[in-house]
């Protein structure tokens, strides 16, 4: 049984609690840490039966009971938790992204290959282990579209993020589009080589007062000469929408939002359907399970992770290209980007 503490207990760190705690029976937590700890997360915290909660993250880096640390903090402090906790010879779930800085990303890096014991180390892009996406990646991978030539990838949020959030989380590429920057890599089997954005403000004028764009699109050349195509928008009012499709020479294959029933409507007036799951909490929650135990089970089994430090620093790379290019208005090779 692998013992686990997680560091930071918000949104994202009451989501994994769930997903240890009810989706992964070969871990158990052991220790949650957060310095301003809500009564509702420590309610949920002592309902999983987790006994040890602290306001110093260091305990948990610090007690030898404990195999592995997911961390879940803000962003700010991804990377320097994840040098700290692979100093103490802890093997790390990181949560996307590990940082928007890429020379603090290579400090993990450089932590991960200076150390004695060889640790796993994660990065949190639970997409990679939704049912549908990974279902369009096997039809690839078994030739069923032959050689991929274009790829598409819509994601819709249901409702902007408030000015505030915009400030710290570093932006539209970095915060949102980042999780389809890496599903283009993900569908693929390829890199990104170029990328053009464009973006604009049409939904909510806060955010362009906060520096920042509510609807963008990408443009990618990837490595092995398919291309790519990304739209993002802060606010779809039927929903998440979530879909994409890959076009090879053989054939195409596509994913459908999912949806709270199967079930349409059929009447003199027209055919319904249901809308979209409403966010990401409910669509995705049984992918956050599955990115964990697969953490686990390569911890278990000596295996490498799916999800590593090259392709947390890749994507982050990728969507500083996206920012330069808008900024630039100009096609932007990622091999521009340097630490």
């Amino acid at each position: 049984m692998i013992q686990v503490g997680i560091i930071g207990a918000g949104r994202i760190g009451q989501v994994h609690m769930k997903s240890v705690a009810s989706g992964v029976p070969n871990a158990v937590i052991r220790s949650l840490a957060d310095p301003m700890i809500s009564a509702q997360a420590e309610q949920m915290a002592k309902g999983f039966g987790i006994e040890h909660i602290c306001g110093d993250y260091h305990e948990i880096l610090e007690d030898p009971c404990i195999d592995a640390v997911l961390v879940c903090s803000p962003t700010d402090i991804h990377a320097k938790i994840s040098v700290e906790a692979i100093r103490a010879g802890k093997h790390v779930f990181c949560e996307k992204p590990v940082d928007h800085e890429l020379t603090k990303i290579d400090f993990v890096e450089e932590a991960l290959k200076a150390s004695p014991k060889k640790l796993k180390y994660q990065v949190g892009f639970n997409r990679r282990y939704d049912h549908n996406f990974r279902a369009l990646r096997q039809a690839v991978l078994e030739g069923k579209v032959g050689d991929v030539q274009f790829i598409r990838v819509s994601s819709r949020d249901p409702q902007p993020p408030h000015a505030g959030f915009i400030a710290s989380s570093g932006g539209l590429f970095l915060d949102m589009m980042i999780h389809d920057l890496d599903m283009i890599r993900y569908l693929s089997g390829s890199e990104v080589e170029e990328v053009f954005a464009q973006g604009a403000v049409l939904i909510d004028p806060e955010i362009g007062a906060a520096g920042d764009v509510d609807t963008a699109t990408v443009s990618a050349r990837m490595t092995n000469g398919a291309l790519a195509l990304i739209d993002n928008s802060r606010k779809a009012v039927y929903g998440y929408d979530q879909r994409a499709e890959v076009f090879g020479s053989k054939g195409c294959v596509q994913n459908a939002n999912d949806l709270p029933s199967t079930m349409v409507l059929s009447t003199v007036d027209g055919v319904t359907a249901e809308k979209p799951l409403w966010f990401f909490l409910e669509r995705y929650m049984a992918s956050y399970q599955a990115e964990v135990r697969a953490f686990i089970d390569s911890i278990e089994q000596d295996t490498e992770t799916e999800v590593g430090i090259f392709d947390g620093r890749r994507t982050i790379q990728i969507a500083l290209a996206c920012k330069k290019s808008l900024a630039e208005n100009r096609p932007v090779r990622v091999d521009e980007i340097k630490a």
